[in-house]
């Protein structure tokens, strides 16, 4: 995909995050975007970057590591890791990314919390919710929630500031998303990440502040 196309793809999402806040009544400036670039190049990076796009989500550390530090040097962003998160890249996540959005267990915490004292550096981080209750997807299911969502804010304190999930595919993701930001509300954690590119008009209706939109900017992977 060209750089020209990447751009306008952006210009369109943009429009569209700005137009579904408004419909709900909501400022658009309280929506971020994070393109997702996992398996696009560098160059695809590059392009975001140069129309003003600060926010990469990124599925696998191996990957992210291989495309963004590099460009720290000379471009100001934001990194979110944004897929499972296995306890022995736990550090390597620690190091590069600016948000971890998938901390969904306590073998994880425990491996973060590591890390965080070894590198000397804490991202943000988002608890990952499996709303579905899908056994083949990463989250904390939804009855353990409350209780994880305690420990880590006890563990972690501001660092922890918010929540995410992927609803299951083909099915209405309304009680997925409205259940998320309920539960980060009465949390008081600010971040309701959730949405992508099939469905974030209507995670926004339902309260996300940060949508994950992949193929809509960057084309199928």
């Amino acid at each position: 995909m060209t750089s020209d196309t990447i751009i306008e793809n952006l210009r369109r999402v943009r429009d569209r995050i700005a137009q579904a806040a408004v419909a709900a009544g909501r400022n658009p400036e309280d929506v971020s975007l994070v393109a997702v670039s996992k398996t696009h190049p560098v160059e695809a990076v590059l392009a975001a970057l140069a129309a003003g796009q600060t926010i990469f989500g990124e599925n696998r550390v191996q990957e992210a590591d291989g495309k963004f530090p590099a460009l720290r040097a000379q471009h100001s962003f934001s990194l979110h890791i944004i897929g499972g998160l296995q306890t022995n890249k736990a550090r390597d996540a620690v190091r590069i990314a600016d948000v971890i959005e998938t901390l969904d267990r306590p073998r994880l915490a425990d491996a973060i919390a590591s890390a965080i004292d070894k590198e000397g550096r804490t991202p943000r981080l988002l608890i990952e919710v499996n709303t579905g209750e899908e056994p083949q997807k990463s989250g904390i299911p939804r009855a353990d929630a409350d209780g994880f969502i305690d420990d880590c804010k006890g563990r972690f304190g501001a660092a922890l500031v918010g929540l995410m999930c992927i609803p299951p595919h083909d099915v209405d993701p309304r009680p997925h998303f409205t259940w998320l930001a309920d539960r980060a509300a009465r949390h008081g954690l600010p971040t309701v990440s959730m949405g992508m590119s099939a469905d974030f008009e209507i995670a926004i209706a339902c309260g996300a502040t940060c949508v994950r939109v992949g193929s809509a900017i960057f084309g199928a992977r």
